[in-house]
């Protein structure tokens, strides 16, 4: 039995997590031992995911107010909850490849920048490229336009001196 006073942090912890996420992923984690929690809890620890299993009083207390408030009243029965806090893609690809490798383990819903994913919603968005993915995509693209801005304005000149030179050639050959 928990006191007023360990709610009361375990609701301020929640809070915090809730309002730095991108991402707050619902999981059913029935089954599963504490063994197999801890081996989750590292796996996403490497994307920067954060797993913690939660009352549902005190996360709909704790996410009342936060970015995620819309999921608070789908709580029910045991549940976990993996805040994604940079990339959200990363955090849905670390989960879904999870519930792939243990069937114990599923997905039920998710909260991304203030609206309700379900579980066929976090597949998709686990197959999107992550955040650095798309960022090198953007970046190639924005390089090519001036990249090939100047090479086709160097080929007037290119074209011209190849002219000179040809012209050159056949004045010395004459």
């Amino acid at each position: 039995m928990q006191t007023r006073e360990q709610k009361a942090e375990i609701i301020e912890k929640l809070k915090d997590r809730a309002a730095r996420a991108s991402i707050a992923v619902v999981t059913d984690f029935k089954g599963l031992t504490v063994e197999e929690v801890t081996n989750l809890r590292m796996k996403l620890r490497e994307q920067g995911v954060e797993y913690q299993v939660v009352k549902n009083t005190l996360a709909r207390i704790a996410l009342t107010g936060s970015p995620h408030d819309v999921i608070k009243d789908r709580f029910k029965e045991q549940c976990a909850v993996a805040f994604g806090y940079e990339d959200p893609v990363a955090a849905a690809k670390a989960l879904v490849d999870y519930a792939k490798t243990n069937k114990k383990f599923s997905l039920r819903f998710a909260c991304l920048q203030g609206k309700v994913i379900d579980e066929e919603g976090i597949k998709a968005l686990s197959t999107l490229p992550s955040k650095p993915q798309l960022l090198a995509q953007v970046l190639g693209t924005m390089n090519a336009v001036p990249t090939n801005f100047v090479s086709l304005l160097a080929n007037v000149p290119r074209g011209m001196l190849n002219v000179l030179t040809a012209l050159k050639d056949k004045k010395e050959a004459a």
